[in-house]
């Protein structure tokens, strides 16, 4: 039987797809921002009998401020601001980075099967979308040329950490975890500050042409 667990942790991987897939930017932006939405909702479908409904309340409501409304805000401004509007050239087309993302969900699927978890009970799609969520940043990351995709590698990336952390999420001070959102948040405004300056300078954001810098 099918649980809301079951559904928000395949809709996570279903993002994590979409997002390899797309080459407009505004759509993989919406795509983080629905991502984060969801994972926002796992503290809460997750959270047992014995976990403190402050906790889990505000791990939700931190997730779903900075990774489903802050975040995503600032990235679609800043590509507003900019003449890049889709992702042209990756180093490896759409599809077969779609095709690497499958695999590597399969992979986590089957390699997370005998991982023996420190929390007994826990779901057990919750390690392989963390793990095939991380690899989807991380292709994000190495793949894409434009800055803002690579921003968007970050997010997804940290998004499978954030899912891995909730194997521990009964025994973390929320206040480490929240400590954790704003690390984040201020990890991409400074990625902000870093595409503006590249528009500014060279008219675009792609980050291959970093290389004609010389002294």
């Amino acid at each position: 039987m099918t649980t809301w667990a079951d559904l928000l942790f395949l809709l996570v991987l279903v993002l994590d797809l979409f997002v390899l897939a797309s080459s407009r930017l505004r759509a993989g932006i919406r795509a983080v921002a629905a991502q984060g939405g969801l994972l926002a909702l796992l503290p809460v479908v997750l959270a047992g009998p014995a976990t403190e409904t402050r906790h889990v309340v505000a791990l939700a409501l931190g997730a779903l401020a900075v990774k489903g409304v802050g975040i995503p805000w600032l990235l679609a401004r800043a590509t507003r601001e900019s003449t890049v509007n889709r992702e042209v050239a990756p180093l490896v087309g759409f599809a077969p980075s779609m095709v690497l993302g499958a695999l590597g969900i399969v992979v986590a699927v089957w390699y997370a099967g005998p991982i023996p978890l420190p929390v007994p009970g826990k779901h057990p799609l919750l390690v392989p979308t963390a793990i095939g969520t991380a690899w989807t940043g991380l292709l994000l990351i190495v793949t894409r040329r434009k800055a803002v995709g690579q921003v968007l590698g970050f997010l997804v990336l940290e998004n499978g950490v954030f899912v891995l952390g909730l194997l521990l999420s009964d025994f973390m001070p929320a206040m480490v975890e929240v400590g954790v959102l704003l690390d984040l948040f201020a990890a991409v405004f400074v990625m902000g500050l870093v595409m503006f300056d590249i528009q500014r300078a060279f008219s675009s954001l792609d980050t291959e042409k970093l290389a004609s810098l010389k002294d």
